[in-house]
């Protein structure tokens, strides 16, 4: 006999899913429809969830997303997480050799997943980007995990390239040509994409089968990164260098 599980704790998990999902903004109509629940059942769990912080509600259109706590709570998932444990090391060395901060993300519903990051070490006011999830085509990070994806990059380029930037892509076509380019590099930039006056660059981490499970990369400001409006060769090295040290201790390249 199977066991006993309890209604009201799996209708929760099932909208947390929902909300989890490619739309991230659901209204109680919309989750009950999904659900097939009456809307009163669902408007009660979600006050609940409210309560608790999984889910926030945005005041002008009603609707619900994933809460704060719910972020919180996921760091230690994200602390057990193989790719951020074995990266930890190479991650600090990287920040100290090029005085930058360093991200690792992985892909997350066509965006990119903030597992790890170091701050820049200087006494500059920064930011824990740790669990934020940041555009896919917009950044370094994401270049790399797009162009190691079978079909990400086609999700995101028919739901619309947003921009951030005038130097943001936004062409199908155009981010296509990018991709290219990465593969055949070897490594991603992002030159004032996301952020205006900031630079990135990344590079793949593979795991033991040969698949890409991450990109690790460099932010700063164009004066430092830059040469020639180019980025700086021994930038570029060392952070080729760290993910290919990181992709050996998941297994992926012979000591």
């Amino acid at each position: 006999m199977a066991p006993r599980t309890i209604q009201s704790i799996e209708r929760a998990a099932a909208i947390l899913r929902l909300l989890s999902g490619r739309t991230h903004r659901l209204g109680v109509v919309d989750l009950a429809g999904e659900l097939g629940l009456p809307k009163g059942t669902v408007h009660g769990l979600l006050r609940t969830l409210q309560h608790v912080g999984f889910v926030e509600q945005d005041e002008e259109t009603g609707k619900y997303q994933l809460g704060a706590a719910l972020l919180h709570m996921g760091s230690s998932y994200l602390d057990g997480n193989e790719l951020r444990t074995r990266a930890l090391n190479w991650s600090d060395s990287l920040a100290a050799r090029t005085n930058e901060s360093v991200r690792i993300g992985t892909l997350h519903d066509g965006q990119v997943l903030i597992v790890h990051h170091v701050f820049r070490p200087d006494d500059s006011l920064q930011t824990l980007d740790v669990g934020s999830l940041l555009p896919a085509h917009a950044t370094a990070l994401g270049k790399i995990l797009l162009a190691h994806h079978p079909y990400a990059a086609g999700e995101i380029a028919k739901a619309g390239l947003t921009s951030f930037t005038p130097a943001t892509i936004t062409e199908p076509k155009h981010l296509e040509r990018e991709l290219e380019r990465v593969r055949e590099r070897g490594w991603a930039a992002d030159i004032g994409e996301l952020v205006g006056g900031e630079v990135s660059c990344a590079a793949p981490i593979l795991d033991r089968r040969g698949v890409t499970v991450g990109a690790m990369g460099i932010s700063g400001p164009p004066v430092r990164m830059l040469a020639a409006r180019q980025l700086r060769g021994e930038l570029v090295a060392n952070v080729r260098e760290a993910a290919r040290a990181v992709s050996r201790e998941l297994g992926a390249i012979p000591w």
